[in-house]
């Protein structure tokens, strides 16, 4: 295919300030993924706010994903078709999803959407990308997860790590478009040869994640005071979230300041890991609704070490609930943080940079308090309902298209 990442595609910052279409007619999008909820990550929290938008605008929607394990259903489809879940060696509660391309042919020659969503790049992905273009359905693809990146740490995905690259690239070509989180990140994969790249932002809900869900009781806990700084991390305790690294700067916290209070909200593979290196931090496991806000808001100080984003929903959320944000310049941050002013980023390459800043904003809780003000101020125009109507023009793009190419 032809590039389209034009001038004007790379204007569009952040779906925020998309320029929309006139009122289309609602079709039928078919959501593919590997993952769903109850699963908790970025994916399936940007699939749920895009659906949700696309339901109250009318649209019909169908979904294709591994069978979960509580054998539900997801919420507003009109049609969902559960396969077989495959798990992934070496990576706790992740699965794959494995159907023969027979019978998702027959499935959306009986059941034809006007456009399919593909959201992940694992098996199931690939047969729908290979079905969909034999029925002649455009296809848009998102690209959620940086598995090259990933690759590195999972026995399964280090076998085929000189080959991800190169895959990633020749599966999203085949796409009438790939949606990405920002605009360095277009930048880059069209650079390294990606064809169809476009931005679309994240959202956020403001509503949930606010400074006015700040809890002292909460904060008394944790057993801190009303001028503790409390560090506060969300994520999941996983190798490729740099978990070494936050362990790390715990202990420098710690060793700065024996009264030093620390949250982390999340489960993984090495949480028993970061429970025997730093037995002294609150572990809260999952968070959810009001409970996750109040975790956010009553902390200070954000600490988000992770490299392996495409975004970094976590980002925008600490930022909302009125935290100062450290963490490395790239994806969200580099996007949304002012250095000094509402946050703080370092280069990639600089660990010791991540933790010496650590140590030194924790030491100095009114700064941290103000940049978590600007923070809060800094975000609260972003909402969910600018990046689905993003999403939404996005879909009808790529089915214009294919009509156009079919002519």
């Amino acid at each position: 295919m032809k590039s389209r990442v034009s001038a004007e595609v790379k204007a569009k910052q952040a779906g925020s300030f998309h320029e929309h279409a006139p009122a289309q007619r609602p079709m039928t999008v078919a959501f593919v993924s590997e993952t769903w909820q109850p699963e908790v990550n970025g994916v399936t929290h940007t699939m749920s706010k895009l659906v949700d938008c696309l339901y109250q605008k009318g649209y019909t929607l169908q979904l294709v994903r591994p069978r979960p394990d509580d054998g539900s259903h997801a919420s507003h489809m009109s049609g969902e078709l559960q396969v077989k879940a495959l798990p992934v060696f070496d990576y706790d509660g992740v699965h794959m999803g494995f159907i023969r391309p027979k019978r998702l042919r027959h499935y959306w020659e009986n059941n034809r959407p006007d456009v399919i969503y593909i959201a992940t790049e694992g098996p199931l992905g690939m047969v729908a990308l290979r079905v969909a273009r034999q029925l002649n359905i455009p296809v848009v693809s998102g690209f959620h997860t940086n598995f090259e990146h990933y690759s590195q740490y999972y026995i399964l995905l280090r076998m085929v790590h000189p080959f991800v690259r190169t895959f990633l690239r020749r599966f999203h070509n085949k796409t009438n478009a790939t949606l990405v989180p920002t605009q360095r990140q277009a930048d880059s994969m069209t650079q390294s040869g990606y064809t169809t790249v476009k931005v679309m932002g994240r959202g956020l809900d403001t509503q949930h994640f606010s400074p006015s869900f700040r809890s002292d009781a909460l904060r008394r806990s944790w057993g801190a005071e009303e001028n503790s700084c409390v560090a506060l991390y969300v994520g999941r305790l996983a190798v490729e979230k740099n978990v070494e690294l936050l362990i790390r700067t715990l202990k420098a916290l710690r060793s700065a300041n024996p009264e030093q209070v620390a949250v982390i909200v999340g489960e993984g593979p090495l949480r028993a890991k970061l429970k025997e290196e730093v037995p002294w931090v609150k572990f809260a496991g999952f968070k959810h609704d009001q409970a996750l806000s109040e975790y956010y808001a009553s902390a200070d100080l954000f600490l988000f070490p992770s490299l392996s984003e495409t975004f970094g929903n976590v980002v925008t959320e600490a930022m909302a609930s009125g935290l100062a944000v450290l963490a490395f310049d790239y994806a969200a941050a580099s996007e949304l943080i002012i250095k000094g002013k509402n946050g703080m980023t370092v280069p990639c390459d600089n660990e010791d940079a991540f933790v010496e800043s650590a140590v030194k904003l924790a030491s100095d809780i009114s700064t941290v308090h103000a940049q978590g003000v600007n923070a809060s101020q800094k975000v609260a125009g972003l909402n969910w309902e600018n990046i689905g109507e993003t999403f939404i023009d996005y879909l009808h793009q790529a089915q214009e298209e294919n009509v156009n190419d079919a002519r």
